[in-house]
């Protein structure tokens, strides 16, 4: 099957004008990118100009969060619940546009609901997820995570969500902006231990991410060997040199602040309080990070309280309003973020690249809020959202 007359903006840097995209439905694999002449009998289809770009990839979502306004909404939920909430956020996600996500993890769920959509039972994005976050008693996450103390209970928790099929592990390094009585300023675990997560997790085959607000949490993370900070929202100088000189990935997580700040009438207290205290900080932070060259992937910690699954591309606009180029905006949300997680053959249309991708009416490289409204969304070369395409050929059928 082949799109002709398409703008490509592929994922890896490179925008092709007057390109065509060859996939095979079957395999959802793209064959060839740019020159395509049809085969004998070969489906082909008009996109008269319009640009496809590849699936959105974001590297941070709470698929068992739905923006409520305080986590303890979903602390009662049975694992029936929460998983029947995942799902519908799952498919939420697919059809605005994100074909793959890093799933951040609430008890052992989402690596069930990996499976599950791998199998194609269930709608959603391809996904890399975890088990439970491990934070230490009484820290950041505590209610849906696995709270530790001590270097050996760290060992031994990054050894269970391995065991039950975690791809990555997440620790607090910091306190967070939901949790009641958690600094998101202040470190939460000691050097000791954070070398203890980091270091099992290595030597267990998945990488490691650390949520860390303060500067001082960030640090001990880094030395520690972390392979991305999520939030990073109050770097310093010294943070952002080490975060360049050890090639440690920031995760900015802009909209989670900003979906706080703007629905301030219906936020709690202390996390409003806590907000307004970090978003002009987490801004400059970012925007100084963007400066010194440190390595930027997209996530939205979609999930969190009115940060609302579906509204994810909304991420590329943040980061380039706050100091990055836009095309590098999309990289880092697309072939860069699956690059860094872990999702092989996401986040491109290059030869043997998954065929994920979106047909947008309007140059999202000129206006990036094309992304937030793709005309069609396509997973594994099938039409998943979205209108289907204009056919050359009138003897054959393509449809959703």
């Amino acid at each position: 099957m082949i799109l002709r007359d398409a703008r490509v903006v592929d994922g890896t840097g490179d925008v092709l004008e007057d390109a065509a995209l060859r996939f095979d439905p079957e395999s959802g694999r793209v064959e060839a990118v740019g020159d395509a002449d049809p085969r004998e009998s070969e489906p082909t289809y008009d996109l008269d100009g319009r640009t496809v770009v590849p699936g959105l990839v974001d590297a941070h979502v709470h698929f068992s969060l739905s923006g409520e306004a305080s986590v303890a909404d979903v602390v009662s939920m049975s694992d029936a619940e929460l998983m029947l909430t995942e799902t519908v956020n799952a498919r939420k996600t697919l059809e605005a546009g994100i074909t793959g996500v890093r799933a951040m993890g609430a008890r052992d769920l989402d690596v069930v609901l990996a499976e599950r959509v791998a199998a194609g039972d269930v709608p959603g994005p391809r996904m890399v997820a975890n088990c439970r976050s491990i934070t230490i008693t009484g820290g950041h996450g505590h209610h849906l995570g696995r709270e530790v103390d001590g270097p050996t209970e760290c060992r031994k928790a990054v050894r269970e969500q391995v065991k039950r099929g975690a791809q990555f592990v997440k620790f607090m390094a910091t306190g967070g902006v939901t949790t009641p009585g958690t600094d998101p300023n202040a470190p939460a675990f000691t050097q000791e231990e954070m070398d203890a997560l980091v270091d099992e997790a290595h030597r267990r085959g998945v990488h490691a991410a650390a949520h860390a607000h303060g500067a001082a949490g960030a640090q001990a993370a880094i030395r520690a060997g972390v392979d991305t900070i999520e939030h990073g929202t109050f770097l310093d100088e010294a943070t952002i040199d080490l975060l360049v000189a050890e090639d440690v990935v920031l995760v900015p997580t802009l909209s989670a602040p900003y979906r706080i700040v703007r629905n301030a009438d219906h936020a709690t207290d202390e996390s409003l309080q806590k907000t307004n205290d970090v978003y002009e900080r987490h801004i400059e932070s970012f925007g100084n990070a963007v400066e010194a060259g440190v390595d930027i992937v997209g996530g939205t910690d979609a999930g969190t309280p009115f940060n609302y699954h579906g509204a994810n591309a909304t991420e590329i606009s943040f980061m380039a309003e706050y100091g990055m180029d836009p095309h590098d905006a999309l990289v880092a949300m697309t072939g860069r973020a699956a690059d860094v997680i872990g999702l092989d053959g996401a986040g491109t249309l290059e030869p043997d690249s998954f065929a994920d991708f979106l047909v947008l009416d309007e140059d999202p490289l000129a206006d990036l809020g094309a992304l937030r409204d793709p005309e069609t969304v396509v997973k594994g070369g099938e039409v998943v959202a979205g209108a289907a395409f204009d056919r050359l050929d009138s003897d054959a059928e393509f449809s959703a």
